[in-house]
């Protein structure tokens, strides 16, 4: 014999939010990283295919302590703690590994004569902030609405038309064959 206990409805109270975060949406705070120069994700995978490739080419083992650069801190994170899988030679750790197969699927610029036009592209806009251009250039969202609400700063930087054009430029260096 099965009861069955028939729960009240839910009660939904609307969320209140607060001001500040409307606010900080609107305008870009980040902070003391402000003017730190960003990538997007075509140019982070570019990056770090870069220097692979160099560190490849140098015979350097991929886990020495040494890095090819020490103005390049991010290298202590792709570190290898795990072995995973070979590059040119090279064995990559489980981190960098993940993070290669990430940029291969979401960076939306293969080619590097793309990424350095899109880099040209987003640079003009001088209106923008650093941020901004990157997610632009990672997003590469379809119209100037849709850029709007994923990056909400860009609601009093630039018109919806110069929004459009760019991203209709954008749109044209893409390169949709796999």
């Amino acid at each position: 014999m099965t009861s069955t206990v028939k729960l009240p409805a839910a009660t939904h109270r609307k969320r209140v939010v607060p001001q500040s975060d409307l606010e900080a949406a609107s305008t870009l705070k980040l902070g003391e990283d402000q003017n730190t120069h960003t990538l997007s994700l075509s140019e982070a995978r570019l990056v770090i295919n870069k220097v692979l490739e160099n560190k490849r080419r140098g015979g350097k083992k991929y886990d020495e302590p040494e890095y090819a650069s020490p103005t390049l801190p991010w290298m202590d994170f792709i570190c290898p703690l795990k072995r995973e899988r070979e590059y040119g030679g090279l064995t990559l750790g489980r981190n960098l590994t993940k993070t290669l197969d990430y940029l291969e699927v979401f960076s939306r610029f293969k080619d590097e004569e793309n990424i350095k036009a899109v880099e040209r592209l987003l640079n003009s806009h001088t209106e923008l902030e650093m941020f901004e251009r990157s997610q632009l250039g990672s997003l590469c969202c379809d119209n100037a609405e849709e850029a709007k609400s994923l990056i909400p700063s860009l609601q009093n930087k630039i018109s919806d038309l110069d929004l459009q054009e760019l991203l209709d430029e954008l749109t044209k260096l893409r390169n949709f064959v796999e």
